[in-house]
């Protein structure tokens, strides 16, 4: 009898079809060994190994074990079961580390949020995914987060705790404590072979391993469940691409919640082949340089934006660069200028990473011919990745012909988890997951990313959709239209720029707006940067609001400026 299962813990996560499932299991790429055992396998494998260093923390595989086990064991005493979910929005440190690997061994996914999101993303992902507890960390945005998590608390029925790092009052959950063994716990605790994998514990081949966030390029972002033997086929797949074996040693600092530094291979690639993972919450490239030279750091993700200002602190520093193999850069496409740079003068090999939470991954080689690392975004990991470029009715393009990338494959995900309306609109019915981006594939089989089909701002690398932010716009009594588009940005590539058409006899200011965006909790980097007031706004033929127009304005006037 095939181990495959349809139907996985919880009825709620969309599941492939049979045929496919049976086709990844019998090429031996999904296996029964889900996420939860491949990390458990290296922390018994390498006890001695580095692990995790945070600040000051440093922790082997050996006493990462302890860390996780003795955790899982005090959110099971708390009542967190096998397919309850956590949602997980905290900085890089190492009771980041130790929660999601606790969860996952005990088969309760993390819904993992970037610590950017404010108030207004992270009630949405609540309502969305139901979570029974919700970790956070005062300080990690620029609202209070652990007050926030308490409001929602109060709010939703099924939310039970608040894990509060940093800020604890009556009634939460110490998270330090929590993932400390050393530290004194009074609450109930679960059974002591709750380290050990049960079945039923959330470990079969399609229940949630974890639940990452899409990129919110079409609203507010959407919750997507990795299934256990596809996420796990992609981290053992991520790890040989990029050359990540028990000596590596992986720099986030970018946010670990998420996908690119989590899992491509990042966090959990890094720790599953007992290597060790060096969490760096700074946003200042010096300090990351300097990480470099400590640690002796090998492999890193960064977006484009992170990765021009690394070039500019490395010309002047005297750190010593030279463990660094291979730097990724991802979420967005670097300029072919930018990626020439790397190897020369960080010393290391780019790898590009093209991909998305909802699966596929496309990657430049270690040893592609320089035009293809600088000029391309690789290709799919998987031989069994399926990728179609299409025209606007569907129909496949040939090769050098731009279209929308359409893919599915044995870790590209089903669906959406509870919105089956969003799943109808992103996924054909023969299971290929619309992308959104558009795309050209060259007579070698790489593929070139050339933008969005889609209304988006990309700034940095983070995805901001335009008509969700016009929306929010839209409820300010002092506005009677408005448009958002991407300006251009040195630094971030775009940044958003709002063009309103104010209501007779008002004048609303960018800051006004800014203010009033936070105020309904908005993440920071969503809000508009330039303003534009305007007595109305460019239109199409038919009507429609033409941004081809206000993208041109906006270019010519930071042209001028500049």
């Amino acid at each position: 009898m095939s181990p495959y299962q349809s139907r996985p813990l919880d009825p709620d996560v969309p599941v492939i079809d049979r045929r496919r499932a049976e086709a990844y299991l019998a090429a031996g790429l999904w296996r029964e060994e889900g996420v939860a055992e491949l990390l458990r396998a290296a922390r018994l494998r390498h006890p001695d190994r580095l692990a995790v260093v945070s600040g000051t923390t440093r922790l082997t595989h050996g006493e990462l074990h302890t860390a996780v086990t003795v955790a899982g064991r005090r959110l099971e005493g708390l009542g967190v079961r096998a397919g309850d979910r956590v949602v997980v929005q905290l900085p890089n440190c190492a009771e980041f580390v130790v929660l999601v690997l606790a969860l996952l061994d005990i088969g309760a996914p993390p819904v993992l949020v970037l610590p950017g999101f404010g108030d207004y993303e992270l009630g949405h992902v609540v309502r969305s995914a139901r979570p029974v507890a919700l970790a956070v960390s005062a300080g990690s945005r620029s609202s209070d987060p652990v007050e926030s998590a308490r409001r929602l608390r109060e709010d939703h029925e099924t939310l039970d705790h608040v894990l509060a790092l940093g800020d604890v009052a009556a009634g939460d959950v110490d998270l330090a404590a929590l993932c400390d063994p050393g530290a004194p716990w009074d609450a109930p605790v679960g059974p002591a072979s709750s380290a050990h994998p049960r079945p039923g514990r959330g470990s079969a081949l399609t229940d949630a391993a974890v639940f990452l966030l899409s990129g919110g390029t079409t609203g507010p972002p959407k919750v997507i469940p990795r299934g256990n033997a596809g996420y796990a086929y992609m981290i053992r797949t991520a790890c040989a691409i990029a050359d990540v074996s028990q000596d590596a040693v992986y720099l986030a600092v970018m946010p670990a919640a998420h996908g690119f530094v989590l899992n491509c291979p990042g966090v959990l690639g890094t720790l599953a082949q007992g290597g060790t993972v060096v969490l760096g919450d700074t946003t200042d490239p010096r300090q990351a340089l300097g990480l470099i030279e400590r640690e002796r750091v090998t492999h890193c993700a960064l977006v484009p934006t992170v990765a021009m200002q690394w070039l500019a602190a490395a010309e002047g520093t005297t750190a010593d660069l030279s463990s660094l193999r291979v730097l990724q850069t991802g979420g967005a496409r670097p300029a072919p200028e930018l990626a020439a740079r790397i190897r020369p003068e960080l010393g290391a090999t780019l790898q590009q990473c093209y991909g998305m939470s909802e699966g596929l991954l496309s990657y430049t080689g270690l040893d592609d011919p320089e035009s293809v690392i600088v000029g391309t975004q690789g290709r799919p990991a998987s031989p069994m990745d399926e990728v179609l470029i299409v025209d606007e009715q569907g129909r496949p393009v040939a090769d050098g012909t731009t279209g929308e990338l359409l893919t599915r494959g044995p870790y590209t995900v089903a669906g959406y988890y509870r919105d089956p309306a969003a799943t109808a609109k992103a996924f054909t019915p023969d299971g290929f997951y619309r992308t959104g981006d558009l795309a050209t594939r060259t007579s070698g089989g790489d593929l070139v990313v050339n933008g969005r089909v889609r209304d988006i701002i990309n700034r940095g690398g983070e995805k901001i959709p335009a008509e969700d932010l016009e929306l929010l716009v839209a409820r300010h009594p002092d506005v009677r239209a408005s448009a958002a588009v991407g300006a251009p940005h040195e630094l971030y590539g775009e940044v958003v720029c709002l063009y309103v058409v104010p209501e007779a006899g008002r004048e609303p200011t960018l800051l006004e707006l800014r203010r009033f965006l936070r105020g309904l909790g908005l993440a920071v980097w969503k809000l508009p940067e330039l303003m534009e007031t305007v007595a109305q706004l460019p239109t199409t033929a038919i009507g429609k609001i033409d941004k081809k127009v206000l993208r041109a304005d906006i270019a010519r006037r930071t042209a001028v400026e500049a």
